[in-house]
């Protein structure tokens, strides 16, 4: 199979840590799982890109992404260990709930890491596809860290997905439906990474987002997609582990959310459209 050199980004092993005190409650939150990471390419190109899950440790809390997002080159492939970055403390603009911004930097990116250590791990450079952002402390009052419309996540699951095991995830920023649910086609490479299938796919400006299982743990990051419509998703706790071991950040956990997590109605479907035509993320 072909998957789109740029993964998803539009242009324009530790367990999880109870939830830290500080945070807004649901109603008063205005930044989420789901909300729209703007990064900037150049001084008139942004990408815009997606929010998976909230994180805490070090003394930070830290929203994560996709490491692809911050590349610093508009014709990327798909290998971390090859393509160029924006450097670490890069500003990413967050946007949430009515349109409120905040201002966050760029304190952890899986593809800056391996490009420093010389990673020569094919399958790591190819699949290794995540990123953190830190937040202001004053803004830490705005966040919640359930995923809108699903709850959760519950914990981090890190014993990977099973075909026909059902996924969901909550990508609002493509003009689709918010919701994506569907099951998973297995783990590849020893893990690392997940193709799923799910109705809508995930599309430009999706990239970053988070997935779960059918019991609200988070799995994974998206980042790539199939010409035949499947995606592409990181293993969390493979990169997460990764980013503790290796990265400028130390002790970092996913933060469970604040709301039960709820399965959305009915089956996830059985039978799921094709793509038409081979198409590559531009």
């Amino acid at each position: 199979m072909f998957v789109a050199a740029l993964g998803l980004a539009s242009p324009a092993t530790a367990a999880a840590a109870p939830v830290a005190p500080g945070f807004a409650s649901v109603a008063d939150a205005t930044i989420a799982p789901g909300a729209l990471m703007i990064t900037p390419f150049d001084q008139s190109t942004v990408t815009a890109c997606t929010a998976n899950f909230v994180f805490s440790g070090g003394g930070g809390t830290y929203l994560g992404y996709a490491a692809h997002c911050a590349g610093a080159s508009g014709a990327m492939g798909l290998s971390g260990c090859e393509n160029p970055t924006l450097p670490l403390g890069t500003t990413v603009m967050v946007e949430g709930k009515d349109g409120v911004r905040i201002s966050t930097t760029l304190a952890y990116s899986s593809w800056t890491t391996m490009q420093e250590r010389g990673e020569t791990d094919e399958a790591l450079c190819l699949f290794n596809d995540f990123a953190l952002v830190k937040l202001d402390p004053g803004d830490v009052d705005k966040v919640d860290p359930s995923v809108p419309e699903l709850g959760g996540p519950t914990g981090l699951d890190t014993n990977g997905t099973q075909n026909g095991e059902p996924v969901f995830s909550y990508q609002p920023n493509d003009g689709r439906a918010a919701v994506k649910e569907g099951s998973s086609l297995g783990d590849t490479d020893g893990g690392l990474t997940h193709q799923v299938r799910t109705a809508p796919p995930g599309r430009p400006g999706d990239s970053g987002g988070g997935y779960l299982d059918g019991e609200g743990n988070a799995f994974g990051v998206l980042s790539t997609r199939f010409v035949d419509g499947t995606n592409g998703v990181t293993d969390l706790a493979r990169a997460l582990s990764y980013a503790n071991r290796y990265g400028d950040v130390s002790s970092v956990t996913l933060v469970r959310g604040t709301e039960p997590f709820a399965s959305p109605s009915g089956q996830a479907p059985s039978e799921f459209p094709e793509l038409e035509f081979p198409e590559l993320i531009p």
